[in-house]
């Protein structure tokens, strides 16, 4: 399954950049990880819970960063076994271009799946794959960027923190 997309964040590259090499802003946005160590030089060791379909599991894995092209491009790569549901593996090739005051940030997004999950059928692999990504981007969009002016303050609390953390 092959899925491509972007999105438009509201920071300057450096800090999008500066995230996506951060553990705890990874860990916060994969949907399911409760638990990710490591450093993006050797590696993080990651447990993601996920529902797909009728099978619930629990991954064990690891995400590597690899041809990274500093403030420019990397590729996120995971691997993960979920016992008798099978593994998931994947990854996203990630470019990021400068808009401005923004990052327009670029994904490709690669995942293959075995074991029990892979007879679900490829109709709800690909949905499952697809939300995860989107979702991934979403959530870490939303770490990223700083709260809007009109913003709530349970929304100001959630939106932005990685960027109040570095510049707080």
């Amino acid at each position: 399954m092959n899925l491509n997309g972007s999105r438009n964040i509201n920071a300057d590259k450096q800090t999008v950049w500066a995230a996506l090499l951060d553990s705890e802003v990874l860990k916060q946005c994969v949907p399911g990880c409760t638990e990710m160590s490591g450093n993006a030089d050797d590696g993080f060791e990651a447990t993601v819970v996920q529902k797909v379909g009728p099978v619930k599991a629990t991954f064990k894995g690891t995400v590597t960063i690899s041809d990274r092209v500093e403030q420019e491009s990397l590729v996120i790569s995971g691997e993960g076994k979920g016992g008798a549901a099978g593994f998931a593996k994947g990854g996203a090739n990630v470019q990021l271009e400068e808009d401005g005051d923004g990052t327009i940030l670029n994904y490709e997004v690669e995942a293959k799946v075995g074991g029990k999950l892979a007879q679900l059928g490829s109709r709800i692999i690909d949905g499952f794959a697809k939300k995860m990504a989107d979702q991934f981007f979403a959530n870490f969009q939303d770490a990223v960027e700083p709260p809007g002016e009109d913003a709530t303050e349970e929304e100001t609390e959630k939106k932005g923190w990685f960027t109040r953390l570095r510049t707080g």
